[in-house]
């Protein structure tokens, strides 16, 4: 059995939506086997209250969700990352700092939910759709064999669920 334990940083420009739903998903997920958190290269400040209603209706918990600087997991002291993951395109473009712990990276892009114009139950739909979307590409990325792929394979993997 592996007990090695992994950090996951997920990447957005907000923080505030997609990032802070893969981060609580996979926190929820993991099985105590990840650690998941969250950043955004320009963070609002503030969580997304849909994003937190969706959350809570898919059960899971809320504790320690925040908005933050990318900052945060650049900075000494900052927890070693096995894995950074890009959930919106704009995020993916930017010169990202330098991550502790020489992760692997992926994108992960998804609509951004926040960012949508119109009916109120249009925009929970989307809500839901993207937290789907992201929940079935972190279970995914839980079914991988880590231990026993190596780099290469393992980075195809990841890409590959990305575009899933």
């Amino acid at each position: 059995m592996n007990d090695r334990n992994y950090s996951v940083l997920f990447l957005c420009t907000g923080n505030s939506a997609r990032s802070i739903m893969a981060e609580a998903i996979l926190n929820e997920s993991g099985g105590g086997r990840f650690k998941a958190y969250s950043a955004g290269s320009h963070p609002t400040g503030q969580v997304n209250p849909l994003a937190l209603e969706t959350l809570r209706a898919m059960r899971m918990p809320l504790g320690g969700l925040r908005s933050k600087s990318w900052d945060e997991f650049a900075a000494p002291g900052a927890p070693p990352l096995d894995f950074v993951f890009t959930v919106c395109d704009k995020a993916a473009g930017e010169a990202c700092p330098f991550w502790p712990g020489q992760p692997m990276t992926a994108h992960w892009g998804v609509e951004d939910p926040a960012a949508f114009d119109g009916p109120e139950e249009q925009k929970r739909r989307l809500f839901r759709d993207v937290a789907t979307i992201l929940r079935r590409r972190i279970e995914l990325f839980l079914s991988l064999p880590l231990q026993s792929l190596d780099a290469m394979s393992l980075q195809r993997k990841l890409t590959e669920i990305g575009k899933s």
